[in-house]
């Protein structure tokens, strides 16, 4: 799809391949500071100790961020049997210990039976908020609190690989906690497990194989505009009268067969749509 020139300097999606040991929030602070603006968001949070995927929107493209988030999402992780931590990765505290001898016939049919939908129980170590407080500020307070169940789905699930640590791929809908898919998977083995290493290699449309490192030289050039992001979207070049009811931001009554409409002039961008029922609305005013 042809370019179309943006008023803002920076503005769009950034791919991000996330090092460990980084919080989300530390690589849009990173990058905020490479690219000289504040105007940076992201459509999924990952751990620290997670690599990958990681979709930063900039500019007028924060706007994006709710569109953004897909309903599911790829992982490749590892995990050990044998233990289980408080963070339910190898960076927490170990509070269960048992045996862990099971052959790999019994590992790849307990990895199977969750390929389905299920109530997952999410970590103590966790942002998901309860009474008005996230999980692990009671965690670091030593205060007891019943941990909430949320439905799952495990799209696809599969074994790639078992030896002293076993690694996993699957498909998962949004909100769902790999720790947890991985404690639930030891426990289904009569012992316990622990993850070792995760990767996001997908979210929605995007791929590890579209993302770059925060420190590569040409960063800004790595931005993708609006319109390669979008999948239902339609360009108008506007004049005359439509030009002005789209600068003032009037809604439009139209035979548009899109959920957006990128209206240019000149090649440049002045507004993005969204249908609302039986109209179209300004979601974005460059």
């Amino acid at each position: 799809m042809k370019k179309i020139k943006s008023t803002s300097e920076y503005d769009g999606i950034l791919i991000i391949d996330k090092i460990s040991g980084m919080t989300s929030r530390d690589v849009v602070d990173k990058v905020s500071k490479i690219l000289g603006t504040k105007k940076v968001g992201h459509t999924g949070t990952l751990d620290p100790l997670a690599t990958g995927v990681l979709v930063l929107t900039i500019g007028k493209s924060n706007k994006l961020c709710n569109i953004l988030i897909s309903e599911y999402k790829e992982y490749e992780a590892t995990f050990i049997l044998g233990y289980e931590t408080d963070t339910l990765d190898i960076e927490g505290k170990v509070l269960f210990e048992s045996d862990a001898s099971c052959s790999d016939e019994q590992i790849v049919d307990a990895i199977s039976s969750f390929q389905k939908k299920y109530e997952q129980e999410v970590p103590l170590y966790s942002a998901v908020k309860v009474g008005g407080k996230r999980l692990y500020e009671y965690a670091r307070c030593g205060i007891d609190v019943v941990l909430p169940k949320r439905e799952v789905d495990i799209r696809k699930i599969e074994v790639i690989s078992i030896d002293e640590e076993i690694k996993i791929r699957c498909c998962v809908s949004k909100g769902t906690y790999i720790r947890s898919l991985i404690r639930d998977i030891g426990r289904k083995l009569g012992t316990y497990a622990t993850m070792s290493a995760l990767r996001r290699t997908k979210q929605g449309n995007f791929s590890i194989e579209d993302a770059v490192s925060f420190e590569c030289e040409d960063l800004p050039l790595k931005i993708r505009n609006i319109e390669e992001v979008l999948d239902d979207l339609e360009i108008v070049e506007v004049t005359g009268e439509l030009e002005k009811k789209v600068s003032n931001g009037a809604r439009l009554k139209s035979d548009y067969t899109h959920r957006f409409v990128m209206f240019v002039e000149k090649g440049s961008k002045i507004a993005l749509y969204e249908k609302d029922g039986e109209v179209y609305k300004m979601f974005i005013k460059y």
